[in-house]
Parts: C-alpha cells; sequence; structure tokens
C-alpha cells in the first residue's frame, strides 16, 4: 500500500486543469496556423500566472535551499468521504559548484478527509560529492482504508472475496549508496515497518481474515547491488539499470518473524528521434519465510502493474514486465501508452504455470520542474481499472 494510491482522487481536480491546459495550447497552435489573431500567449497567460503562483514554472532556481512547486486540490471518494490532499514536489543542489550531480529532489504527498483519513509520503533523492555518494529515503504514515482479498491468485481473482478494512501503516527506509565504478553502485540502509488492521469488514466474503488479526512488525536491514547508466534518475531517457536489492528481517532486529524479501529489476531506455522515450521493464519481487501479511509481494497500484487494485493481487512471490512509449508535445506537456503483464505465486517454481494478470494504458504528462513530470494515467486490467496522479514516471 502507499499513500499515493489514496491521493489519486486528492489532485483529480488538477489533473483535469493540467489535461485541460495541454488541450488549449494544441488549439492555439491550430488556430494560429489558420491564421487567427488570437496568439497561444496571449490564451496561456493567465495558466503561466498560476502556475507561477505554484511554483511549476519548469524552471530551478538555484538560489533557493529547495525550489518548491505546490498543488492542492479537494478529493471525495466513497471510502474516505470529502477531503483535501496536496503534493509538494522540491529540487535543491547539495554543492553549488557540484557541476556533476543532477539535481535532489524531495516530494511530499499528503491527504486529510472529514471522515478521519490521514496520510503523508516523503520520497527523498540527494546526490552528494559529484554523484560518488548517493542517500534515498522512503518515509509513510497513514491511517486510510485497504482491501484484503486473501492470498494467491484463486481468492484474489474473486470479487466476492473483498474484505475492507482500516489499514494503520508507518514506514521508514534510508538507503545509501557509494559508486564503486562509473555505472556500479553497492548500497545499505535500514527499513522498518509497522502495519495493524481494524474495523474489517467481511461483507459477504468467506476470505480467511485471521492473518489481518495480527499487528504486524517487520524491521531489516538492505544490500542493495546495481547498475545504473541512466542519464537522470527521476526522468531517464536513455541508458539502463540492473539490480537487486535484498531485504533480511529477524526477531532479533526487532521484527516480529524471520523472512527474506528479494527486489529483482531491469530497465532500459532508448531515445527515439529529438524527444521521444521507449521504455521497458522487468521487475521481480520474492520472498522466503514467515511472510507478514502486508509484506506479501502485490500487484497493482501506481507503479507495480497499474490497473489493479493495490493490496487485491498478493503471494509470495510476482513477476512482471511493461513498456512504455513516452511522447513529448508542444511545451512542457506529454502522453504516454503502455502494455504491461505479471503473475503471482506461492513459490518461484509456480510462476511460469501462473495465470497472467495484463494491463494496458494512456497517460498524460505535464512538466512542473526540469525532468520532474506530474502524471495522469488511465489503467485497465482484467476486470479491474485504476485512475492515477503521481510525480515522475512509474519506473
Amino acid at each position: 500500500m502507499s499513500v499515493n494510491h489514496y491521493f489519486i482522487s486528492g489532485l483529480l481536480s488538477v489533473c483535469i486543469f493540467f489535461s485541460a491546459s495541454a488541450l488549449a495550447t494544441e488549439t492555439s497552435q491550430l488556430s494560429s496556423s489558420a491564421g487567427e489573431s488570437l496568439t497561444s500567449d496571449e490564451e496561456l497567460g493567465w495558466l503561466e500566472d498560476f502556475l507561477q503562483t505554484l511554483g511549476a514554472d519548469g524552471e530551478f532556481d538555484a538560489d533557493k535551499l529547495i525550489d518548491f512547486s505546490f498543488l492542492p486540490g479537494p478529493f471525495y471518494n466513497p471510502e474516505m468521504d470529502l477531503g483535501v490532499g496536496i503534493s509538494a514536489v522540491g529540487l535543491y543542489q547539495v554543492d553549488p559548484n557540484d557541476e556533476v550531480s543532477q539535481l535532489s529532489s524531495l516530494v511530499i504527498n499528503g491527504l486529510a478527509s472529514i471522515n478521519g483519513a490521514l496520510g503523508v509520503g516523503i520520497e527523498n533523492k540527494t546526490f552528494l560529492n559529484e554523484d560518488r555518494q548517493r542517500f534515498y529515503l522512503t518515509a509513510e504514515m497513514f491511517d486510510i482504508p485497504d482491501v484484503f482479498y486473501g492470498v494467491g491468485y484463486d481468492e484474489n481473482h474473486q470479487d466476492d472475496n473483498r474484505v475492507d478494512f482500516n489499514g494503520r501503516l508507518v514506514r521508514v527506509n534510508p538507503m545509501f549508496l557509494h559508486r564503486l565504478t562509473s555505472n556500479v553502485f553497492v548500497g545499505a540502509g535500514f527499513d522498518f515497518n509497522y502495519a495493524k488492521a481494524s474495523s474489517i469488514d467481511m461483507l459477504d466474503s468467506d476470505v480467511d481474515v485471521s492473518p489481518l488479526l495480527e499487528t504486524s512488525r517487520s524491521v531489516g536491514v538492505n544490500f542493495l547491488i546495481n547498475y545504473d547508466s541512466r542519464d537522470n534518475v527521476l526522468n531517464p531517457e536513455q541508458g539502463k539499470i540492473a539490480q537487486i536489492d535484498t531485504g533480511i528481517y529477524r526477531q532479533g532486529l526487532g521484527s516480529k518473524t524471520d523472512f527474506e524479501i528479494v527486489n529483482a529489476l531491469y530497465s532500459t531506455y532508448y531515445q527515439m528521434g529529438d524527444s521521444d522515450v521507449l521504455a521497458w521493464q522487468v521487475r521481480g519481487r520474492f520472498t522466503h519465510g514467515d511472510v507478514p501479511w502486508d509484506q506479501l509481494s502485490k500487484a497493482g497500484g501506481g507503479d507495480l502493474l497499474r490497473g489493479y487494485t493495490s493490496g487485491r493481487y498478493r503471494d509470495k512471490q510476482m513477476v512482471l514486465a511493461q513498456v512504455e512509449y513516452r511522447q513529448n508535445l508542444s511545451g512542457r506537456h506529454g502522453m504516454v501508452y503502455w502494455v504491461g503483464a505479471g503473475v503471482i505465486s506461492d513459490t518461484f517454481s509456480e510462476l511460469a504455470s501462473a495465470d497472467i494478470l495484463p494491463n494496458t494504458g494512456i497517460g498524460y504528462r505535464f512538466e512542473v520542474k526540469p525532468r520532474v513530470n506530474l502524471r495522469l494515467d488511465l489503467a485497465f486490467g482484467d476486470g479491474d481499472t485504476g485512475f492515477y496522479f503521481n510525480v515522475n514516471e512509474a519506473f
């Protein structure tokens, strides 16, 4: 589960606003070519003023400690009722004399609703010493609705197995990376996870909810090695990344159970023409041991197989692949188109024969800061759909 999953509708009005502005831009260009007297600058002057006020000017101001853009928006959905969400996207430079490191980033997403749902998520990427070291931080704390369909494809695929509950989750995961060679990094980190389910509503479900009755606490250490030749971590246009991240969780560190998680990914980015990008990714998440319910591998959400409800499809093992074409339009606008598929299973050997979860979708992009995009994605899965609003690309 991620706070961004619930932040989608919180910024829906902003999504529509940006989508309308993109259409206005294209319309103004067509009108101009037809000899219309109204210029695009006149049409979009109010828009640029509004974006300047929010800090979403497409520029980076090096004189600021952190150059922020702020994007608020009201929302309504059946789970959380009426509420408001806000996203703060900040860029900064640790050393003004460092001409090698890319800009560091800080993304903060928050939400609150009148029925008591609260959440905040932080994603930080800091580049140090001419990119010889990198510091990554993921932190989340929220109390919001969630779903459980049991474990495994057979249970997860049945709509009647839905169980609604209120999920309280806290996660803190700092990682420090050190460059060994021009493209190879090694890293280590600490991972703390706490999850508690309450207000469990069985509806007509026959799913065994006993796993949800146990409060989960997972504490472990991470070890990472990767090959990273991407030109930009936030929004790559060329290069590749191959990475293995292993998490070891032990009772001696404070974890309730002993288990391991291995995350593996391989992503490649090709520049097409002057500004378009073709990207593809293969990703796996493999667990072993006494894995708690909140640490099972989950397909779906805004990054992993968009189009499926986050938390619905979960099991010990998962593999997915996705291919995405990123088309640059005029100004700061863009579109993306993708297809993907994934599988989940209890054991690694069963992945090859597991039922496939296909997905496809289309998305709109708006650049708020250099190489930082807001993304609006509409995704379709097998009997499921997703509508996502987030910062930065899915991969």
